[in-house]
C-alpha cells in the first residue's frame, strides 16, 4: 500500500521531467530536419577537442583521486576544498576566473605572450575551459570507486611482491573501473555541455552550446532544435547506460 500511494505521488515529478523532451520531439522540424555547415563545425569542435579534454582529465583527476582516497596527509582537506571549489563555482564565475588567470593581461598570459603564446579564443583555452568544466566531477567520482576498493586486496597484492605501479593496474583499478568510467561519463556530459566558462573564456572555436547561442539569436527557438538532438545524443547515451548498468547490479545484489 505504502508504495502505491509513493508511485501516484511521484507522478508530478516525473511530469514535470518528461515535458522538456516531450516538447522537444513535439516540435522538431522533422520534415526539414538538416544540419548546416556551421552546425557541423561545432560538432567536430566540440567531439573532437571534447575527446582530448577528457583524456587530460583522466590523466591529470586519476592520480589526485587515488590520493585523495588514500592519504592521511594534513594537505588532504584544503585539497578537497579545492576541489569542491572547483566544483561548485559557478560556470560564467568560473569563466571569469579563467580569463583573470590566463588572460593575455593577466600576469601569466603576458609571460606566455613573451613566447607567442596566447590562451584566449583558441584551441587552447577551449580545451582549459573544459578541462575545469569537468576535471572536478571526475575528480570525486573516481575518488569514491578508489575508496571502495577493499585495502586487503591491495595489502595482499603488496605481500606477494607487486610494485605499486602493479598493484593499480592489475588490483586498484579494475575493482573501482565501473566508478571511474562513470566519472567519466559525467565529465563527458560537463565538457561537451559546457557553456558558461566557454563562452567567456573560449568563444572561439565555437562548440555546439556557444553555437546554439547563436542559432537561438539569430534564427529563434525553430531554429536550434537539430543541433539539439545532436547534443543529446552525444552526451546522454553513455551516462545513462552506465546507470542502467549500475542498477541492475544493485537488484542483483538484493535479490
Amino acid at each position: 500500500m505504502h508504495h502505491r500511494r509513493t508511485r501516484w505521488l511521484s507522478v508530478p515529478a516525473c511530469l514535470l521531467l518528461a515535458m522538456p523532451f516531450i516538447a522537444l520531439i513535439q516540435e522538431t522540424p522533422w520534415s526539414a530536419f538538416s544540419v548546416v555547415a556551421e552546425d557541423l563545425a561545432s560538432v567536430r569542435v566540440s567531439l573532437g577537442l571534447g575527446a582530448l579534454a577528457l583524456l587530460l582529465i583522466a590523466l591529470l583527476g586519476t592520480p589526485l583521486a587515488l590520493w585523495l582516497a588514500h592519504t592521511k596527509s594534513r594537505l588532504r582537506g584544503p585539497v578537497e576544498g579545492l576541489v569542491l571549489a572547483a566544483l561548485l563555482t559557478p560556470p560564467l564565475a568560473m569563466g571569469i576566473l579563467l580569463v583573470s588567470a590566463y588572460g593575455p593581461y593577466s600576469s601569466v598570459g603576458q609571460s606566455l605572450s613573451r613566447f607567442g603564446v596566447l590562451i584566449s579564443n583558441n584551441i587552447a583555452a577551449f580545451i582549459l575551459a573544459q578541462l575545469y568544466g569537468g576535471l572536478a566531477y571526475f575528480v570525486m567520482a573516481a575518488r569514491a570507486a578508489f575508496e571502495g576498493v577493499p585495502r586487503s586486496a591491495e595489502e595482499a597484492a603488496e605481500t606477494l611482491g607487486a610494485s605499486s605501479w602493479q598493484i593499480f593496474w592489475r588490483v586498484t583499478l579494475p575493482l573501482a573501473a565501473r566508478g571511474v568510467v562513470s566519472g567519466l561519463a559525467i565529465a563527458w556530459v560537463r565538457v561537451i555541455g559546457e557553456f558558461g566558462i566557454v563562452m567567456t573564456f573560449a568563444y572561439f572555436p565555437q562548440g555546439m552550446p556557444v553555437r546554439l547561442y547563436v542559432n537561438l539569436q539569430n534564427d529563434g527557438v525553430n531554429g536550434v532544435y537539430i543541433l539539439v538532438w545532436i547534443l543529446l545524443l552525444t552526451t546522454l547515451p553513455l551516462p545513462l547506460w552506465l546507470l542502467s548498468k549500475r542498477q541492475n547490479v544493485v537488484v542483483n545484489q538484493l535479490e
